[in-house]
């Protein structure tokens, strides 16, 4: 069964206990960045954001759940998309994580509020896989096609192509997996970096998909969807302008959000084509994207749950 929509109406967000750089990632994830201040700077700054980013969601009309974490030891619990996802069907998928200390971010208490505002019908847990050194970090590993049940996936030591097909096997998406070459020769990290699906179009890097064959499928696939194709470059991608989610607010509008870096780096041309098929919405998280080495779409997880009817 496809998705009737592909911007959600509400969104999952998760304040952290401590927000800093973690060690753990650095090795696979080369947008992370070290600034020369102490811990408690950091933290300050980075919860500063979070707090502006939560609040401006709020008065745009976005329903927003936000859970605070009491865990210390998990500083990328500031990135839920990477651990969980919600579906229509009332499914909670919960994923398998690269680095032991992201692992501790899985906590279905801190679900509570969901779980009294919509229907949770059954739940798939991956994290097993970690047994075989195997992971799937949710919808920063694939960016999906809920429209059309397709999911795209960059493979990379976080997104294993077994279990990639066991989601889309368990979801009834159809696969559409590729490799990936950074300037410095390393797959990209996560997928979600270089590629974005709103309603009616879609943002991607192309240039980053190593080999040739597989990135002409991956158009023809985005084709076939019916949307508007919008090919961004390496720099602005190292932006993170790949790194942006499309929601529908009270109102039914559908407002995109990107980070303000992401936005300056975007040219005219492309900004214009993007305005004309969506609302943008930038929020300024510096400190986040540099310590975190993820933007605002890993910030939000969607929730497409069926809603509790009062």
């Amino acid at each position: 069964m496809k998705n009737s929509v592909q911007a959600a109406a509400a969104i999952w967000m998760i304040r952290p206990a401590f927000f800093g750089n973690n060690k753990e990632t650095a090795a696979s994830n080369s947008f992370q960045k070290i600034l020369e201040a102490d811990d408690e700077a950091i933290h300050h700054a980075g919860l500063e954001e979070f707090d502006r980013m939560l609040d401006g969601l709020k008065e745009t009309g976005i329903r927003v759940f936000a859970t605070a974490s009491n865990d210390p030891l998990a500083p990328d619990s500031i990135f839920p998309n990477n651990w969980i996802s919600f579906h229509e069907d009332g499914t909670i998928v919960i994923y398998p994580m690269m680095t032991p200390n992201r692992r501790r971010e899985r906590n279905l208490d801190l679900l509570e509020e969901v779980k009294q505002k919509f229907l949770v019908k059954q739940i798939h847990d991956l994290s097993d896989f970690e047994n075989e050194g195997k992971f799937l970090e949710g919808t920063g590993s694939m960016v999906l096609d809920h429209v059309n049940k397709i999911a795209y996936a960059a493979y990379s030591p976080r997104t294993d192509k077994e279990v990639f097909e066991r989601f889309c096997t368990l979801m009834n998406y159809t696969p559409v997996g590729f490799h990936t070459r950074s300037k410095d020769g390393s797959p990209l990290y996560h997928t979600n970096v270089m590629m974005h699906i709103g309603e009616k179009y879609v943002v991607i890097c192309t240039a980053i998909i190593s080999d040739t064959h597989e990135r002409e499928f991956v158009l023809i696939s985005l084709k076939q969807s019916g949307r508007l194709i919008l090919e961004i470059d390496q720099d602005e991608m190292n932006q993170f302008a790949g790194n942006m989610l499309q929601v529908k607010n009270a109102d039914g509008d559908l407002i995109t959000v990107i980070s303000a870096n992401a936005f300056d780096a975007l040219s005219d041309d492309h900004l214009h084509i993007l305005m004309d098929n969506t609302n943008l919405f930038p929020v300024p998280i510096p400190v986040i994207e540099a310590i975190g080495g993820g933007s605002v779409r890993c910030m939000m997880a969607e929730i497409f749950l069926p809603e509790i009817k009062s």
